[in-house]
């Protein structure tokens, strides 16, 4: 068991978090049939496509500051139950705008959920605005943007994550520089969906500090040199690429290949209930699947720590604490 650790978590969706218990109240609240998406107290899907169409349709349950306010305080309720200090959530401007709520108040009820979890457990958490791939360039661009120009200290990362397979990397690279130039921490999704190649575009394009999933790096033993001897982190979510059948099984992962080759590895959990799993049981799968001692895991949550988008101040109290 792992409960005695301390954990962090670099990659995580906030919608994605939703626990079914809170989707299911707020369905029931609002008077939507997601019967097709949440049976027996779990998300149903069966494939990428219909995993964003599941995403899709309980993200529709949460209209309103307030209750992006609860989502996010629930969650990292939940964190905080399971020893975890830190954690960044992936939230979408776009996303509120769709849903009509707006991108102010949607990041303002998020804010707030953060805020009411760390006065109750001390958790601290920021975060990272993406841009959605498939939503297209201009799209992401003003993702950016926004980020930029928030001047909210809770915003201090910006990510690309959404359809892999839509364009190139180059073709977003004009959001990533408005957000470099306002300090923001850089992080991708890449070389999970598509191969190595991927992970290649976002070094060569990108720079980033940080790449989400980045597993499919193992295709390539000279980018795999590359990603360590740059210091790249890779935001690791193995249940989440089982479930996606990024791999077949953790056998096959190779979470244990890249850390022996000197990457900077850090667990994740994605969109834990979604791949019926949690933070807490990526950190039991790095012990019982991949065989990693109590002091590896532990110098993966240091590496964690060293590598979020925080002030250097939150660094050292949280290194403290760890």
């Amino acid at each position: 068991m792992t409960s005695h650790l301390k954990k962090v978590e670099l990659h995580c969706h906030l919608e994605g978090a939703a626990p079914p218990a809170l989707t299911e109240a707020q369905a029931r609240k609002y008077g939507i049939d997601i019967s097709g998406q949440l049976r027996d107290g779990a998300y149903v899907w069966h494939d990428f496509a219909s995993f964003l169409e599941c995403y899709d349709k309980v993200s529709e349950v949460y209209k309103t500051e307030e209750d992006y306010a609860l989502l996010t305080e629930t969650y990292l309720d939940e964190l905080a139950a399971i020893n975890t200090i830190y954690s960044e959530l992936i939230v979408s401007p776009d996303h509120g705008k769709r849903i009509g709520l707006g991108a102010d108040a949607y990041i303002a009820g998020v804010c707030e959920g953060i805020l009411r979890a760390r006065e109750r457990s001390g958790i601290e958490a920021r975060l990272i605005v993406t841009g959605e791939r498939h939503f297209g360039p201009e799209s992401v661009i003003g993702a950016a943007e926004y980020a930029a120009n928030a001047g909210n200290p809770l915003i201090t990362g910006f990510n690309l994550a959404g359809e892999e397979r839509m364009g190139r990397v180059a073709d977003y690279a004009r959001a990533f520089d408005i957000a470099r130039d306002a300090g923001l921490g850089l992080t991708i999704h890449a070389g999970e969906v598509c191969g190595a190649f991927s992970v290649a575009d976002a070094l060569d394009a990108v720079r980033p500090a940080r790449i989400g999933h980045g597993v499919r790096a193992v295709e390539d033993l000279d980018l795999v040199k590359r990603l360590a001897d740059l210091g790249t982190v890779l935001e690791i979510c193995p249940g989440s690429n089982i479930a996606l059948r990024v791999f077949p099984d953790f056998a096959s992962h190779p979470l244990r290949r890249l850390k022996e080759a000197g990457v900077q590895v850090t667990i994740s959990s994605d969109d834990p209930p979604f791949f019926h799993t949690s933070l807490d049981r990526e950190y039991a799968l790095a012990a019982e699947a991949f065989g990693f001692g109590d002091a590896e895991i532990d110098a993966m949550t240091r590496t964690a720590i060293e590598a979020a988008f925080v002030d250097e101040e939150t660094r050292r109290a949280l290194l403290a604490r760890l």
